[in-house]
């Protein structure tokens, strides 16, 4: 005789797993970043784990040892995760199906999960419990599988780009040591060719760190490197081209929107806020006594620089706004190494951010 119990049992557990599975899904078949509650928690309570540790660390290179094992081993916990609910909820239907006791439904769950087979189930639906549970298994291990050899694919094309960039602007990298060199070896004119280089990696960025966002808090194999850091580099040598140098600078202008554009959508899946139209006027982090540092030892490299410094400041300034907030947050977000102009003056973690509701409504305008 079906009791209401052993119906709420079954609904319960077909609800577990049924969200289980769509949470698994869509991390890691759908390409394209949605926000998800378990995943997020998962996340969001090992980052607590991980910061508990961190704050005691003595050094930054220590807190990078530290948080270096963030990204990864959170991967793996979410698989735990996944296979964990998906056994619970079969077990509690295995237990509205009339198995003896809840130790034994759990018992015959983890076997028919793991294909192991100790167990044999004693009539026809729990047959077709354990059939279903056994693909379902199977197949949330070969998604971990294909998807880890991805997620390397991407950090291992993501950190080229980013360790290249030391030969350019050092380490930590600035935009004005990166203006400099190539000023001395009389290569501004050759700029164009390396915007192009970041305006494609930006595009790469935004698909691959949006999609997959774990990769936001996969940190470089040298601790005073960081994507975000690098990003912010080349974002402020093309800002400080497109200002104050002469001449004609529309590739340095079009990697800047792709470095933007691709900031602010992984900023949306984080629920990071920023004003999407700001003001060419609205402040920015960098202050017009930095600005003329370097606009000072730029001019003393031998960088062909506009006459009219106010109104160079002013237009950079009108570039940066773009991307000021978004650049800090998410060097604040994942603990980037010290660098000039980002990380250095990064966003407090404490800043709010949107809820998960709101992020999923802003991510849903952002596609439109």
């Amino acid at each position: 005789m079906v009791t209401v119990l052993a119906v709420i049992l079954f609904v319960v557990g077909v609800a577990t797993a049924a969200a289980t599975t769509l949470s698994a899904i869509m991390t890691v078949v759908v390409p394209r970043g949605v926000p998800l509650r378990l995943t997020g928690r998962v996340f969001t309570g090992m980052r607590r784990l991980f910061r508990l540790f961190a704050r005691r660390a003595n050094s930054y290179e220590d807190r990078d040892r530290i948080m270096a094992a963030y990204g990864p081993l959170t991967l793996l916990v979410l698989a735990v995760v996944w296979l964990v609910a998906v056994g619970t909820g079969y077990g509690l239907m295995y237990w509205a199906l009339g198995v003896r006791g809840p130790r034994v439904a759990f018992t015959l769950s983890g076997s028919s999960l793991f294909t192991l087979g100790f167990m044999v189930p004693h009539d026809l639906p729990t047959t077709i419990l354990a059939f279903s549970e056994s693909t379902l298994g199977l197949g949330l291990l070969a998604m971990l599988i294909s998807y880890l050899p991805s997620i390397y694919t991407a950090f291992s094309r993501r950190e080229a780009a980013v360790t290249a960039l030391d030969v350019r602007a050092g380490t930590p990298p600035t935009a004005a040591a990166m203006l400099e060199r190539y000023a001395r070896i009389d290569g501004l004119g050759r700029l164009d060719d390396f915007w192009a280089v970041w305006e494609a990696w930006f595009a790469d960025i935004e698909e691959t760190h949006s999609s997959q966002p774990a990769l936001v808090f996969f940190r470089s194999p040298h601790p005073k490197r960081s994507w975000v850091t690098a990003a912010g580099a080349v974002l402020d040598a093309a800002s400080l081209k497109a200002s104050s140098v002469e001449g004609q600078h529309v590739e340095a202008q079009l990697c800047i929107r792709a470095g933007y554009l691709a900031l602010r959508r992984v900023a949306d899946f984080f629920g990071i806020m920023y004003d999407s139209d700001p003001d060419p006027a609205d402040p920015i982090a960098v202050t017009k006594e930095e600005f003329d540092e370097v606009y000072d030892r730029l001019a003393e490299a031998g960088v062909p620089l506009k006459p009219d410094r106010e109104q160079c400041w002013r237009d950079f300034a009108g570039w940066r706004v773009n991307y000021d907030s978004v650049l800090l947050s998410l060097a604040s977000l994942i603990m980037a190494p010290y660098a000039p102009w980002s990380s250095d003056r990064s966003m407090p973690s404490s800043r709010r951010r949107l809820s998960f509701s709101e992020r999923r409504r802003a991510l849903r305008r952002s596609q439109v």
